[in-house]
């Protein structure tokens, strides 16, 4: 069970960040505690997706690309056109966030820009001579701090949230409001390619364990299933955080990422103290440092998997050269983006979360395939109540895309 909480872990650690310390602290702070329920619905929505992940890694030790690939070579490519062109902009989201909270805790005086490149060199350098040892173990010490300080934080905030905003309904006839909420469910918990890492994730976990030390499903699903309730209750105490401080306060959030994080930890310093500061700042800086790390290596495993089912090489050795590839290559696009498309934070957040949002359905759509097709044995083939809560998320994603279009 320890071996196989890193997977889950991982899961948390990458979720845990852009989504949370960012949009879950934005909603909070502009609606009160309005879209807690949204949050909610939004994890219980997308969990099948991302465990059907977490069952075919387990059963076939294998990526779940494998199953989009028995439908034909054009499933794979379909998913690769809906994601790739988009991971560097989601990966400049992150990184922007990232940087900017580590200006704001450690003062340091130079451009999210010039942080954010070096930071993408440092885990880039990171994946390429650790491995995925060396990512599960740096992504446990971060959520460590991270989830003992979110906590106490919460709590310390309580006193101060309007708890009647829980009963607010009137975003629901405000345009910008329902746009705001597509952004937010786009990169909550996750993009939904997150749950391709995961097979990998798992695969490699299993294969680890050793022909006939293999863990049952039945625990593989418990582990994820845990990491996969902390993430949620990690998004909801940042919704109580931006209530508390933010909303009770009517202050505005700042729209660039380093202003962003000052502010949230500077109200915490003028409201509570220099503690809670503190413990705001590590929160902060955990989340951000285990979601870039923990985003480079599922947008390389991404790449080095689709090419591999792409070409029909898909031996480990090819897996291993694809990636090593795929990592410095990655981390110079995000580069670029992070230079040329970082005029306005919040624009480029928004538009990371709702782009990965739209190619959400699609993944869904393969996920299900896949572990319901003939490349997954029968008896490790999800439940049929998990089937159809992915079946009514694919609806509901769906119709939140059409709603992203028309409301542009």
């Amino acid at each position: 069970m320890w071996k196989l909480i890193g997977p889950a872990l991982l899961f948390s650690g990458c979720a845990i960040g852009t989504s949370h310390l960012v949009q879950s602290t934005r909603a909070g702070a502009v609606y009160g505690l309005a879209l807690v329920v949204i949050i909610l619905l939004v994890n219980l929505l997308k969990y099948p997706a991302f465990r059907f992940g977490v069952d075919y890694g387990h059963a076939t030790h294998r990526s779940i690309l494998a199953g989009y690939r028995h439908l034909g070579r054009w499933a794979v490519v379909l998913f690769a056109l809906a994601i790739i062109p988009i991971t560097p902009i989601i990966h400049a989201a992150v990184t922007a966030a990232t940087a900017g909270v580590f200006i704001a805790v450690t003062g340091v005086e130079l451009p999210v820009t010039t942080v954010g490149a070096v930071l993408l060199l440092t885990i880039g350098a990171l994946l390429l001579f650790g491995g995925y040892d060396w990512l599960d173990k740096v992504n446990r010490v971060l959520l460590a701090f991270l989830v003992v300080s979110t906590l106490a934080t919460t709590v310390l905030v309580l006193p101060r949230v309007e708890w009647g905003t829980l009963a607010d309904v009137t975003w629901v006839a405000d345009p910008v409001a329902i746009l705001f909420v597509i952004a937010l469910a786009g990169f909550m918990p996750n993009p939904l390619e997150v749950s391709v890492s995961q097979s990998l994730w798992t695969a490699k976990v299993e294969r680890n364990l050793g022909e006939g030390n293999g863990s049952l499903i039945a625990d593989a699903r418990k582990a994820f299933a845990s990491g996969y309730t902390l993430t949620a209750i990690m998004a909801v105490c940042f919704c109580i955080m931006g209530a508390g401080v933010m909303h009770s306060a009517s202050v505005a959030p700042e729209s660039n990422a380093p202003a962003f994080a000052a502010q949230v930890i500077g109200l915490y310093r003028s409201v509570l103290g220099e503690s809670a500061a503190m413990l705001a700042a590590i929160a902060a800086l955990s989340v951000m440092l285990t979601t870039a790390l923990a985003a480079v290596d599922i947008g390389s495993r991404i790449a080095a998997s689709t090419v591999q089912h792409i070409s029909d090489r898909t031996n480990d050795a090819d897996f291993n050269r694809f990636y090593r590839f795929a990592v410095p290559v990655l981390v110079v696009l995000d580069i670029l983006v992070l230079f040329t498309l970082l005029s306005d934070f919040t624009t480029l957040m928004d538009l990371a979360t709702s782009l990965a949002f739209v190619a959400a359905p699609i993944i869904a759509v393969l996920n299900h395939v896949a572990v319901t097709g003939p490349t997954m044995p029968v008896e490790s083939q999800p439940e049929r109540p998990i089937q159809l809560l992915n079946i009514a998320a694919i609806v509901v994603m769906t119709a939140l895309s059409i709603a992203f279009f028309a409301l542009r």
